[in-house]
């Protein structure tokens, strides 16, 4: 992840594992990998080794919008999901719905991140970003979250990169 510019764009310490990022269409996030919008437009299933009893904390973010030269938008969130139990992700509480990746035409490559962060303990919040909705996803910074709920490291990680495809459209359709 450090030759990819995440550390320092994002992050300062690199993950301590990879983190099994599987699309329904059949595609994995390969730490830089080139997937489509198309390829990667319903909720992944995430895994990492995680310990028993431990609560995480999941969030995929882009930190190239709108584009890697110009990130004036970074980071745009597309998923966090909080007090995750071992890596159950669908146990876990949905802070924002999953989106899939919408880069913009002709604005080259964008990095989707994803990061696991092992929680000191539950987190309360009533915080719900709609699939629907951009409101509370853009600018958003990971390291507030680093520091707001004391992480150390992200205990696991992994990205891909996609530009726009003919789905793009769609995905943006739907959020508003």
């Amino acid at each position: 992840m450090d030759t990819s510019g995440i550390i320092p764009d994002i992050i300062d310490e690199k993950p301590k594992a990879r983190a099994t990022v599987s699309y329904p269409s059949g595609v994995q996030a390969e730490l830089g990998n080139e997937l489509t919008p198309t390829q990667v437009k319903d909720q992944p299933t995430v895994s990492w080794e995680a310990e028993a009893g431990a609560l995480y904390t999941l969030m995929l973010v882009d930190p190239d919008a709108p584009s890697r030269a110009d990130p004036k938008m970074r980071e745009v969130l597309h998923w966090a999901v909080i007090n995750i139990p071992g890596n159950k992700v669908s146990e876990g509480q949905v802070l924002a719905e999953f989106v899939g990746s919408g880069p913009g035409e002709g604005t080259g490559l964008h990095r989707y991140v994803f990061l696991v962060f092992k929680q000191n303990g539950k987190i309360t919040s009533d915080k719900f970003i709609s699939k629907t909705t951009l409101e509370g996803r853009l600018n958003v910074k990971i390291r507030d979250y680093i520091l707001k709920h004391s992480f150390s490291a992200p205990v696991a990680g992994n990205f891909y990169q996609a530009q726009y495809d003919d789905y793009v459209p769609t995905i943006r359709a739907q959020v508003k």
